[in-house]
């Protein structure tokens, strides 16, 4: 028997449809068997109870947490009445429940208050009361509208048994100022409603029972209404006869937050796959599904993911494209290659699908990959290795750039301070003072160190608190130790160089660090790399004369012997400032706390931040005033010309405080002894002199010398500058008093050091020679009332 093509296409055909039959009918027994077993196992929102609840009351679906009857609501304020199919809450008919928005949509009743031409009542519906002991009136969706023009509606609201009212007023005369549409506040006002309000008591007023509008509007009305569901129109004002209104009411459940609920011994209302949401109109707590679940959340297992059905239309369609397939591979229809389609093939990477004879194919992984390579089955999984060295490329990667990245950040830094550092080294004067000290024509050991910053910060253990041994209104000294266990005082400043007086400051450094007195604080050198300069000065080890003084912590006092040679070797030093110099220096702070002691007594001149040079052809400087209270020189403090008589008169405040042992400006005593220069003064000229001599000075044997010191301080104390001594004739006073003092004591005639016997009796000038003495002790230098930073006036 000869077949041609036709006829085997036919047959073909035939036998496929036949088959493919045969696999539908099988195909969508198992569908149907599924869905069944589906609806079967799935729960309905009622079914999940232990009774069979009523769903719906008409057309209006009830689900839970509220129900129709007692045993299938939440409890008695979710019941819901249901009378001729018709769904109420309270008395008023419900529109809707909302589950998702924990809403309930209800017919709320109007008051109305309406009036005959005479003015007397003719309803009486002028009152409604609502009362919503577990919910609360939507805040959000509603609005309190009152209609009329002579019409004043109030809404008494309760809230904790806390009562409040609010509402709006409306007055016209006539109808021509009433905006048709719209609620303007003429005709008809608004207001909103306030959070948390369930029990709500309406009333209607009027100012003259209408008696003035009836022929346009004889009623008044108010109603609370859902937003959006009542338009104005004029015609309400004639004639109004809506009875009820849509309103919106905030249903929650229990009256605590979602945190105490959870832990609470009381249910928990929230079922699986579902969150908690604090209410925030009123108390209590809504549920809602988590996404990817929807269904009732106030049902144990009411959040349901993907709807089963669908899923059932899902095999459907691929039933009936398998069918299609299993045709079209009989030959009689054209091959069809679902790699070439994207929408056709179901492989994660559409360039690895491979097509097969009868409408199939294949998914591949690339390499590295596992799995069938199909979004709709395992699709391509990492193979472990890969992983592997995906985490471990990653973290050496992450590595890599984090020490690049902290690399580049230092050097960044380095640099950055390195820059810092030579700025502050240009605008502090720096290459004018190297270029300075070059041109100096002394020994290496005698020239000023500029010291880094690095050096001064390790000596000084990074400015450590501990190292701190005086502070004052400019600044901060510090005990440093350099090598070789040298201590030195490093003095950090706050306040910067003027950048207008760089030159003058340079100067300033060089020339004081040429002072080489054995009665001064050296200056050792000085750091500009910081934004203030630091000024490095040797170690004084005994504290300050104001320290022996004032302080009992410090001992025995320091008999009058040795105040009169600290007298003298002060004294000696500002006469060297003034007339011996190469530049004639003003120290402007001269007081006992300036005044340094190390272990042998010695004086110890310190505290040159105030000081000024004097140009060889001035006499005097206008400058700032600068000074201590108590010390100050009146003729400069009113005049502001400073000349060398004002470190005069400053002296004389020290000799007065060396021999009275008081403080140069006191508080505690008595009002003539707060100033000592006057209470000195004043117990001279009344020839009282030994009642004010410091009680642990011996006068017996000194009583001639202490005259004439007291008598040299109150020419230093005269008020014109120009009738003090100088200080060359002020130490040479104090010399001589020396010199008869020795002449006295036995021990001149015996083992007195030949250098210090020199120096007494004003032999030798070494007291006034730069090199001083050899064995001076290291020490450092008070701050006093300022900071030890050279300076070139006041403002600095």
């Amino acid at each position: 028997m000869i077949l041609t093509q036709k006829s085997i296409c036919q047959e073909g055909m035939r036998e496929s449809t036949m088959a493919v039959q045969g696999m539908l009918v099988l195909q969508l027994m198992l569908v149907v068997v599924v869905l069944v077993s589906t609806a079967i196992a799935a729960p309905t929102t009622v079914a999940l109870k232990e009774h069979n609840c009523m769903q719906s009351c008409g057309n209006v679906i009830i689900p839970y947490p509220f129900g129709v009857e007692e045993n299938c609501s939440l409890d008695e304020h979710y019941l819901i009445t249901c009378n001729e199919s018709k769904p109420y809450y309270g008395n008023m008919p419900i529109l809707n429940i909302s589950y998702e928005d924990a809403e309930l949509r209800v017919m709320k009743l109007i008051a109305r208050d309406c009036y005959n031409q005479s003015g007397s009542p003719l309803s009486n519906n002028s009152d409604a009361k609502l009362t919503l002991p577990k919910f609360s009136i939507s805040n959000t969706k509603n609005k309190f509208t009152a209609v009329g023009c002579d019409t004043l509606g109030t809404i008494e609201v309760s809230r904790n048994n806390d009562l409040a009212t609010t509402g709006c007023t409306s007055r016209c005369s006539n109808s021509s100022y009433v905006d048709d549409g719209i609620c303007s506040g003429i005709g008809c006002c608004q207001s909103s409603i306030p959070r948390g309000v369930g029990n709500n008591y309406i009333s209607l007023g009027s100012y003259k029972n209408h008696t003035d509008v009836w022929d346009f509007n004889p009623c008044s009305y108010a109603f609370v209404v859902e937003e959006g569901a009542f338009t104005f129109s004029k015609s309400y004002l004639r004639d109004f006869n809506e009875e009820r209104l849509p309103m919106v009411i905030d249903w929650a459940v229990g009256n605590m937050t979602c945190q105490n609920a959870k832990t609470s011994e009381v249910s928990y209302a929230c079922g699986f796959n579902s969150d908690c949401y604090d209410r925030e109109n009123g108390l209590g707590y809504t549920c809602k599904c988590r996404n990817g679940y929807q269904g009732n959340p106030y049902l144990s297992d009411g959040c349901q993911g993907m709807d089963e059905l669908h899923v059932g239309f899902i095999m459907l369609d691929y039933i009936a494209y398998g069918a299609f397939l299993i045709i079209a591979s009989s030959g009689c229809l054209a091959e069809i290659n679902e790699c070439d389609d994207s929408n056709l093939n179901m492989c994660v990477h559409k360039n690895k699908c491979e097509n097969k004879p009868l409408g199939n194919y294949t998914c591949h992984c690339p390499k590295g990959y596992h799995g069938d390579g199909r979004s709709d089955g395992e699709g391509c999984t990492a193979n472990r290795f890969l992983i592997i060295q995906i985490v471990i490329g990653f973290f050496v990667g992450a590595t890599a750039i984090s020490i690049c990245s902290s690399w580049l950040y230092w050097i960044f830094r380095k640099r950055k301070h390195i820059q810092l550092k030579e700025k502050f080294f240009r605008e502090n004067g720096g290459l004018l003072l190297q270029q300075k000290l070059s041109r100096q024509e002394r020994s290496t050991q005698d020239v000023m160190k500029i010291f880094t910053s690095e050096e001064l910060k390790q000596a000084t253990n990074n400015y450590d608190k501990s190292r701190i041994v005086g502070r004052g209104g400019n600044g901060t000294v510090y005990k440093g130790i350099l090598g070789e266990n040298r201590e030195v005082a490093v003095k950090k400043s706050n306040k910067m160089v003027d950048e207008n007086q760089i030159e003058q400051f340079v100067n300033e450094v060089v020339v004081l660090s040429q002072i080489n007195h054995r009665n001064v604080v050296r200056l050792l050198g000085c750091c500009l790399e910081t934004q203030v300069p630091l000024l490095v000065y040797e170690f004084i080890t005994n504290g300050t004369v104001c320290d022996h003084i004032h302080n009992e912590s410090y001992g025995s006092a320091i008999s009058w012997e040795i105040r009169l040679r600290i007298a003298a070797e002060t004294a000696g030093v500002l006469s060297y400032l003034h007339s011996a110099a190469s530049v004639p220096i003003i120290h402007r702070d001269v007081k006992t706390a300036n005044i340094l002691l190390d272990d042998n007594y010695t004086a110890k001149v310190s505290d040159f931040g105030a000081s000024r040079l004097v140009p060889l052809d001035q006499d005097q400087l206008a400058t700032v005033v600068l000074g201590t209270f108590g010390y100050l020189d009146p003729e400069y403090f009113h005049s502001g010309q400073l000349t060398e008589k004002s470190d005069v008169y400053s002296f004389g405040v020290v000799l007065a405080e060396l021999i009275t042992g008081k403080k140069a400006v006191s508080f505690h005593g008595s009002e003539e002894e707060r100033c000592l220069t006057k209470f000195f003064l004043s117990a001279l000229k009344n020839d009282r002199l030994f009642q004010v001599v410091d009680e642990r000075i011996v006068v017996e044997g000194n009583a001639e010398q202490l005259k004439e010191v007291a008598n040299l301080a109150r020419r230093c104390l005269k008020v014109k500058g120009e009738e003090r001594p100088t200080m060359k004739q002020v130490a040479m006073e104090l010399d001589r008093l020396i010199m008869k003092q020795i002449g006295k004591h036995p021990w001149a005639k015996t083992e007195l050091n030949h250098e210090e016997t020199q120096y007494l009796l004003g032999e030798t000038p070494t007291a006034y020679e730069f090199g001083g003495n050899s064995n001076t002790i290291p020490g450092y230098d008070s701050m006093g009332a300022h900071i030890v930073v050279p300076i070139l006036d006041g403002g600095r």
